[in-house]
């Protein structure tokens, strides 16, 4: 199989995205880094995935601008792996993907992780795009537009 063609001349905001995050390990390392793991043992255990492939991922969200590496916070040689303003901006995709999933991969009543609002003790509210009255923008009241 020939090697897959980098996406990043595709002027598709969303296949750019894809291409960067949109491999189930690098979603899944985001989700974690957003869960407080910051450590290349702490990824492994929590993902279950092989060392080379974790630092292949590691390193490419690393280059990416996602992730960045620092010196670890307890005074041990270790280094972490923190996220990056650019990568806490992923935030609100991930929070996406998981009430996509709690609303249609879940039987009712069967075990699953929710995100509570730490203030509150209360589950994140379902994510919905405004338009701008405060409307709820449905994907029929959108179009593309390309820009030059």
């Amino acid at each position: 199989m020939p090697p897959r063609k980098p996406l990043s001349n595709e002027p598709c905001p969303v296949a750019r995205t894809v291409d960067l995050i949109g491999d189930r390990w690098s979603l899944l390392i985001v989700r974690d880094a957003f869960d407080g793991i910051r450590r290349f043992g702490d990824f492994q255990q929590s993902l279950g995935m092989a060392r080379n492939i974790l630092t292949d991922r590691l390193q490419k969200l690393v280059g990416a601008g996602i992730l960045a590496r620092q010196d670890a916070s307890d005074g041990t040689a270790y280094q972490e792996y923190v996220l990056t303003p650019q990568g806490e901006s992923l935030f609100s995709i991930v929070v996406a993907l998981r009430q996509w999933g709690e609303q249609h991969l879940f039987e009712p009543g069967e075990r699953h992780s929710v995100l509570i609002d730490k203030s509150t003790g209360e589950p994140v509210p379902t994510m919905a795009l405004k338009a701008q009255d405060g409307s709820v923008l449905l994907p029929g009241a959108t179009q593309v537009r390309k820009v030059t």
